[in-house]
């Protein structure tokens, strides 16, 4: 990941930060405050790039599909951040420490994310960056490792409600790579607005051993259409998703992706709580003889095996940023913890355990990494991230459970945020889906 050249944004929150960063500011107890104005700066700034990408006038004509122009990068091997990617992580770790740090137990406890920190992650622009400048967004490139640092760094503060803001990204995600020209400007324009619509990608089926590109979802063909029949499950906003895109196998055409509305004839949703990922607020969808047309198909018969790999790389880029927030929590634990008359972390049982956490942390970042940097290359990349899926999702569950172990009895009890993201750890080996890088 070679370092793109700055845009003007990029240079003022590089100065910004430099001057946060500063030895002599914190001698005159100034830091604080300069962090605080980087973090609104960068906030800002993101805000202000999303609207001045808009056009002046309302797209009344698409002809051509709008797509996000793939990354090309030259030069020496290099997995050094540019400052924008930097700026950007750092903007989304205060949101995360601020905002899903402090709201994750009322997000669990209701099921949901709260309209105050909702409204508050649209400020950041998430969803316009993944909307072409053609279509009233902000996004200029298409680039998997960028969205897999946002992940990460949302999924750092809690993964849950992480997973519930990224979902209707991932949907303007699938627009801006495979929907026509009518979709994007029906669909994809809509998620440029500053409120953009609830909106979810739903693969996983409630069947033992489940294919993900051989969904049980079945589209019979009739009048020029078909009717769709069958269930999703574990769908994040899946209650209130307004625009829905789900796999099914239609009859002639095989495994396919579809774009539907959340108020179509014969879709039902209930909640569907979970072990973990509450404030993701899980729903069921339910599907008798839904009608669909040729227009809500989504790509073509390689479009749908895409999606699972990106969605794959998503899942990794959640794990990564939940099992970060173990390791960062139980280090200082085990050196702050007595026992014996010393620091847990003195035995070595405990500080083995904790070095193989980080060792494993590093493993599945790189992982992920190699597998989005080759998508975002346009290279074949589904090998890397059923690689990196298969690992992360190992490793993500051991660490979960080593953090609920270092704690020994008091993560018996929820003083402590470890348990929660034990059980959402345990997600990543199950799900396929609902995200994409």
């Amino acid at each position: 990941m070679p370092k793109r050249r700055r845009d003007l944004q990029g240079l003022g929150l590089a100065m910004l930060n430099r001057i946060a960063g500063s030895p002599a500011l914190e001698k005159l107890h100034l830091q604080k405050p300069a962090e605080q104005a980087l973090f609104q700066a960068s906030r800002t700034g993101f805000k202000v790039a999303s609207l001045a990408g808009r056009p002046l006038q309302t797209v009344r004509k698409l002809l051509e599909p709008a797509r996000l122009e793939q990354q090309r990068h030259e030069g020496l091997f290099d997995l050094s951040l540019s400052d924008e990617q930097t700026m950007l992580v750092e903007s989304l770790r205060r949101f995360a420490d601020e905002r899903l740090r402090n709201s994750s137990a009322d997000a669990e406890s209701h099921s949901e994310v709260s309209e105050e920190t909702w409204n508050a992650a649209m400020e950041l622009g998430l969803c316009q960056m993944a909307v072409p400048e053609a279509l009233g967004g902000a996004g200029s490139e298409r680039s998997p490792v960028t969205s897999a640092l946002i992940t990460e760094a949302l999924a750092w503060g809690d993964m849950g409600q992480a997973l519930a803001l990224l979902a209707p990204v991932s949907v303007a995600h699938a627009l801006a790579d495979w929907g026509n020209a009518e979709q994007q400007l029906h669909y994809l324009s809509a998620f440029a607005q500053e409120s953009p619509p609830d909106a979810a990608l739903a693969l996983l089926e409630p069947t033992a051993l489940y294919d993900p590109e051989r969904p049980g979802c079945r589209g019979r063909a009739q009048d020029g259409g078909w009717l769709v029949s069958g269930e999703k499950s574990l769908v994040p906003l899946g209650p209130f998703a307004q625009i829905l895109i789900l796999s099914a196998d239609l009859e002639g055409l095989g495994p396919r992706l579809i774009l539907l509305e959340g108020d179509a004839n014969g879709l039902h949703c209930r909640k569907e709580p979970a072990m973990g990922l509450r404030a993701a607020s899980l729903g069921r969808l339910k599907l008798k003889e839904v009608t669909i047309s040729a227009g809500a198909i989504i790509g073509d018969e390689n479009t749908l095996a895409q999606a699972v790999a990106l969605a794959r790389l998503g899942w990794c880029a959640l794990a990564i940023g939940c099992a970060q927030a173990v390791l960062d929590y139980v280090g200082p634990y085990a050196n702050e913890r007595q026992a014996f008359g010393e620091p847990i972390s003195h035995r070595q049982g405990v500080a083995f355990t904790i070095a193989d956490m980080a060792i494993e942390i590093e493993a599945m970042r790189l992982l992920l990494w190699r597998a989005a940097a080759r998508a975002e290359q346009g290279m074949e990349y589904r090998r890397e991230a059923l690689l990196a899926y298969r690992f992360c999702a190992d490793k993500a569950m051991q660490i979960g459970s080593n953090g609920v172990q270092m704690l020994g009895g008091h993560d018996f009890v929820k003083e402590h945020p470890v348990e929660r993201w034990y059980r959402d750890l345990r997600a990543t080996g199950l799900f396929e889906g609902g995200l994409l890088l």
